[in-house]
């Protein structure tokens, strides 16, 4: 199982893509039934949201945003109670809309499930439906075939419920034309600081004042509590790299995957095809059979006309426009009777009249490709790369629990499982109590908290082991600390004094920018310096603050140029609109696209505002004492 995993990791991937996509609206339905409300986070009308399914989600969620900022770091700060929340509200969504599903009886047939399941390509070994492929990519991910295919059937139906509500949608066509224009249409501006800079030397901070500011303010200068820790990092890829993969291992493993790296034989068909069910009558079975002998007759007389007559005759929509082109095929992907003919044919050879449950065909094999075998310099650098991360993933399973034996039983010291796993006690310079990626390898809320408690700050004792990443485990011991402090009024008065300048010079630059656009609306012309024309939309705002862009397409369009300003942090800008420049005319397929977005936009709205209603009816109890708690 560890071997299929590693070596299909892509394909495991894709098999949660697939999963995932259909959750983007719903998310995953709950398929256990809490056994109490000391087991719920929630109750929707009689339905649990339990803790372990709200921790799932947690968990999942802060997964995907460690993938994204990289392994080791803290997303604790994401953990946050309004995104518990947050996360509550959607899984109680997916309550109240599962249930819609079910009473709108959008449901899935078995046979209609076997079929999606069969055709989901990270099943398929050779281009047909692996049974043990399947079993072995649900099992990687914790799952039994029963539990996946139930939900893929809830997905499914809930995604019908939502096809059902966004296009019943019906939005006015030239509306949807006049909000594309609108959305495209620009607006020519030019642009005008007035910075905070510039008004520096007229502004005067009193000693009394930035004393004032200190008092009122002192949380803000504090040294915050730290310490110096040293730490041993016991990693699967180090151990890995411990152990060199050899020569013979790295043959053994291809020798072993023989399949994975063979490519069977593959062959470029044509095919003419005269269709005939098999259920149709004698008469019409025996007529469509008559008019393929007669196509092949003319082919044994001109071999040549082959593509002209698929063309013309074949009734394969896929492939007759191609001269009846199939492309390269290979076994398992056709249906018995095809295949048989068509992998006994040799390159330019055409078969008789061949029968399927499809109708009748004419087959003719254009190339033949060989089986061929990657070889093994082409596939040494993966093939060992795999097996070093095997390798270290099986000594890291090995190693954990004694490493994390010796960090606790011999506390006062980092060096006996330095010295076990000939490991470099590594030190820290000083880390702040708040600290994320100042830490380093230990940005981890849990060994963070684990350093900083009072045993480690007062003992210097190892922590325990933690795992700070998939196969990583720390330990680590307080060497050095340092209390929180307030800092002295004279640390500090200089910062104060040069933000307060700031604060008020950004104030008279906002006085002064405000009085220039005063006499500009008033028609008169004082001295501006203006910035270089560009152009704005609200697809495309060029960087402008949402309020700025606002005002400048709120400017009426018949009483330009117009001006509209706006107050930052450091001062003040003012924009000079020049003219409106309408969206150029879109051809009919980029017009239908545009429009079809809007639509869409309509219906998620749509769906959005039933979601709603439905929610608005729902009997919605919540357990904060549940959904407060962390770490279960």
């Amino acid at each position: 199982m560890f071997d299929f995993v590693t070596k299909n990791k892509r394909l495991i991937q894709v098999v949660l893509a697939v999963m995932m996509v259909p959750f983007a609206f719903f998310g995953l339905d709950s398929y256990t039934r809490s056994m109490g409300g000391a087991d719920e986070v929630a109750n929707v009308d009689g339905q649990s949201v339990t803790v372990r399914e709200f921790n799932e989600e947690m968990r999942q969620q802060m997964d995907r945003i460690r993938g994204i900022l990289g392994r080791t770091a803290d997303v604790s700060s994401f953990d946050t109670p309004d995104s518990r929340a947050g996360l509550l509200d959607s899984l109680v969504d997916r309550r109240v809309i599962a249930t819609a599903a079910v009473r709108s009886r959008l449901t899935v047939s078995d046979e209609q499930l076997r079929e999606m399941i069969a055709n989901m390509q990270p099943f398929q070994v050779d281009g047909k439906f692996s049974k043990a492929s399947y079993e072995a990519l649900l099992q990687a991910q914790n799952l039994t075939p029963a539990a996946f295919e139930s939900k893929l059937r809830y997905d499914v139906a809930l995604s019908q419920l939502n096809r059902a509500l966004a296009g019943s949608a019906i939005q006015s066509r030239a509306v949807s034309e006049r909000l594309v224009a609108l959305g495209e249409q620009q607006r020519e501006v030019q642009e005008s600081l007035i910075s905070g800079e510039g008004f520096l030397g007229k502004v005067t901070i009193t000693e009394a004042a930035a004393k004032a500011f200190f008092e009122a303010n002192q949380a803000e200068f504090r040294t915050p509590e730290m310490i110096k820790a040293e730490y041993l990092v016991l990693a699967a890829e180090q151990l890995g790299a411990a152990d060199p993969v050899t020569e013979d291992e790295v043959k053994a493993a291809y020798a072993s995957r023989s399949s994975q790296y063979r490519q069977g034989e593959q062959r470029r068909v044509s095919h003419i095809l005269i269709p005939a069910a098999a259920d149709a009558k004698p008469a019409d079975k025996e007529a469509a059979k008559k008019k393929t002998e007669g196509l092949l007759a003319e082919l044994r007389k001109s071999p040549g006309r082959f593509a002209e007559l698929a063309k013309q005759n074949s009734q394969d929509p896929g492939s007759a426009e191609k001269g009846g082109d199939l492309g390269v095929v290979t076994t398992g992907m056709m249906v018995k009777p095809f295949e048989e003919v068509a992998f006994k044919l040799k390159s330019g050879e055409t078969s008789d009249v061949v029968e399927t449950e499809f109708g009748y065909h004419i087959i003719r094999v254009t190339e033949v490709r060989a089986e061929q075998v990657k070889p093994l310099e082409t596939v040494r650098a993966e093939l060992t790369k795999e097996l070093a991360k095997q390798k270290g993933t099986r000594r890291f399973a090995e190693s954990a629990e004694v490493f994390s034996n010796l960090a606790y039983e011999q506390s006062d010291s980092l060096k006996p499982a330095a010295e076990r796993f000939k490991l470099q006690v590594q030190r820290t310079d000083w880390i702040p109590k708040a600290a994320s990626k100042a830490a380093g390898m230990l940005a981890n809320p849990k060994l963070l908290g684990a350093l900083f408690s009072s045993d480690s700050i007062l003992s210097k004792r190892n922590t325990d082991a933690i795992e700070v990443a998939p196969n990583v485990l720390v330990s680590a011991r307080v060497v050095e600390h340092r209390a929180a402090a307030q800092l002295k009024f004279e640390e500090v008065k200089a910062d104060i004094e040069n933000r307060l300048r700031r604060q008020e010079a950004s104030k008279l630059a906002q006085q002064d920018g405000a009085a220039r656009l005063a006499e500009l609306t008033a028609g008169k012309a004082p001295e501006i310096k203006w910035s270089a024309v560009h152009a704005v939309s609200r697809a495309k705002s060029e960087g402008l603050p949402p309020e700025a862009l606002r005002q400048i397409l709120s400017a009426d369009p018949a009483k330009l140029p117009a001006h509209v300003g706006y107050s930052t942090d450091g001062g003040y800008v003012i924009y000079r609109v020049g003219k409106v420049i309408e969206s150029p005319a879109k051809g009919e397929k980029d017009a239908k696209a545009a429009v079809a977005r809007i639509e869409s936009q309509v219906g998620g709205e749509q769906f959005a505002a039933y979601v709603a209603s439905l929610r608005a009816r729902a009997k919605v109890e919540v357990n904060k004492a549940n959904l407060e708690k962390k770490g279960q």
